[in-house]
């Protein structure tokens, strides 16, 4: 099996599989780390094609599904039974399906604003649709096609500058057609929508509320997805990177939760 990079930090409680979003790397969790390892032993995986992971040409490593196998890899070669995870943006609906595949295998889950998670079918049909002509441009233009999508870190304006420097240096690691299977093969496969109802995992989304457009998908989670806890945070969609010390705090006030109850 093909598996992205990781990074495992020295912490003081159960592994914490933490997986960064679209254009991201590990750079993104720098202000959480500390707080996180007080109660969790963090688990920083790469996406392929995202900062120092390999960028397979095999579609199926893109896949959702191969993800969950990437994942459930991963907990095996730690030799651990169960441990919590946390995603972001993309990364979320990839950990919110690891969990729906695979609950005996996770303790509890927490993730932050993922309209990708939430998505309608018709919105993850059109990027499938266009995913040649889409390949096929960032295979010719390279960085520059990258560079040129709107939620490039570049674009950032409301993240720490020491953060969004982190994260621009690492945006010289991405891999081209790598970012661009992502979009066409992991996020147009992403969304866990019409299985969602079947969550068996206590959950945490951890909302950042200034993002107004992902109101309709927090709605939508509140109503179909079991045992989901919602803590509004005054932040955008990088609610990790923008409000730092309120999502430390509730962060580990959930894992120190769960925790106690198992």
């Amino acid at each position: 099996m093909i598996l992205p990079h990781f990074d495992i930090h020295e912490g003081n409680g159960p592994p914490l599989l933490m997986v960064h979003g679209f254009l991201s790397s590990r750079a993104q969790w720098f202000l959480n780390l500390e707080a996180l390892k007080t109660i969790s032993t963090p688990v920083v995986v790469e996406l392929f094609g995202h900062g120092r992971s390999v960028a397979p040409e095999e579609v199926r490593c893109y896949h959702p599904d191969y993800y969950v196998e990437v994942f459930e890899e991963i907990r095996r070669s730690m030799n651990v039974a169960r441990w919590n995870v946390l995603g972001h943006s993309l990364g979320a609906a990839l950990t919110i399906r690891y969990c729906l595949y695979k609950p005996e295998s996770v303790i509890s889950q927490m993730f932050t604003n993922s309209s990708s998670a939430f998505a309608e079918t018709a919105t993850t049909q059109k990027v499938k649709d266009e995913g040649d002509t889409f390949l096929a441009r960032f295979e010719q233009q390279g960085m520059e096609a990258v560079e040129s999508i709107a939620v490039h870190p570049k674009n950032a304006r409301q993240i720490p500058q020491m953060i969004k420097a982190a994260l621009l240096q690492d945006c010289a690691l991405l891999d081209p057609p790598g970012v661009a299977r992502t979009m066409v093969y992991t996020y147009g496969n992403a969304s866990v929508r019409t299985t969602i109802n079947t969550n068996s995992v206590p959950a945490l989304l951890l909302c950042g509320e200034k993002e107004k457009r992902f109101s309709v998908f927090r709605n939508f989670a509140f109503e179909q997805m079991p045992l989901l806890n919602i803590v509004n945070l005054p932040a955008g969609h990088a609610v990790n990177m923008e409000a730092p010390d309120a999502f430390n705090a509730e962060a580990t006030r959930f894992l120190n939760s769960e925790s106690e109850v198992k």
